[in-house]
C-alpha cells in the first residue's frame, strides 16, 4: 500500500488524525495501524513527531438515501 507520511502532533490520537486526514474513522484506523506496526503500542496519545503512514483508504461505502417524499 503506498500513502501519504505526516508527524503526529502534540495530542494526536490515531482517531483523530483519521478524521482530519479522511474525514472519517470508520473502517481507516484500522488500515492505520495495520500500516503502521508498533503504533498502537505508543499508547492512545502519541508522542509528538511520530511517523505515521496513511494508506489511500477504500471509498467509503455508499448507503441507500431514504426518502421521505418523492
Amino acid at each position: 500500500m503506498t500513502g501519504n507520511e505526516i508527524r503526529s502532533i502534540e495530542g494526536d490520537t490515531v482517531d483523530g488524525i483519521c478524521f482530519r486526514y479522511y474525514g472519517r474513522t470508520a473502517g481507516v484506523t484500522e488500515q492505520v495501524l495495520q500500516q503502521n506496526p508498533g503504533l498502537a503500542s505508543k499508547g492512545p496519545i502519541l508522542p509528538t513527531g511520530t511517523r505515521i503512514t496513511l494508506p489511500e483508504a477504500a471509498q467509503q461505502p455508499t448507503k441507500p438515501q431514504i426518502k421521505l417524499w418523492d
